[in-house]
């Protein structure tokens, strides 16, 4: 069995928020998404803008453009590669908690304005 405190759970699970966030929505880490999906913004029928997702070839692409598009997937992956890199290269959890710090301030400022 693993001994990962609850604290180094919490990181573990608030670095994985943010690093899925990264790669599935961040504008910083489009160049990553861009060659299987294209991302458009369209108002709906009450005038909110809505993010439409379109993927992008087929075979392979698609099958990465439906993988990039999918939060819960890459979710996955993020945490397993967030978990491996915690238990291989322990010099590597400063990236972990910069990453928990960024996704607990992001959670905050989420339920702040979209409450």
């Amino acid at each position: 069995m693993l001994d990962i405190s609850w604290f180094e759970f919490a990181v573990l699970i608030l670095a994985s928020f943010r690093l899925t966030h990264l790669i599935v929505f961040d504008e910083i880490t489009s160049f990553i998404r861009d060659p299987f999906v294209k991302v458009t913004y369209e108002p709906d029928d009450s005038g909110q803008v809505v993010r439409k997702i379109h993927i992008i070839g087929t075979g392979w692409r698609h099958t990465m453009g439906l993988f990039l598009s999918c939060h819960w997937c890459v979710g996955i992956w993020s945490s397993a590669i967030l978990l491996v890199l915690y238990l291989l290269f322990p010099i590597l959890y400063l990236l972990h908690l910069v990453l928990a710090v960024a996704g607990a301030a992001a959670f905050i400022e989420s339920k702040l304005y979209f409450g």
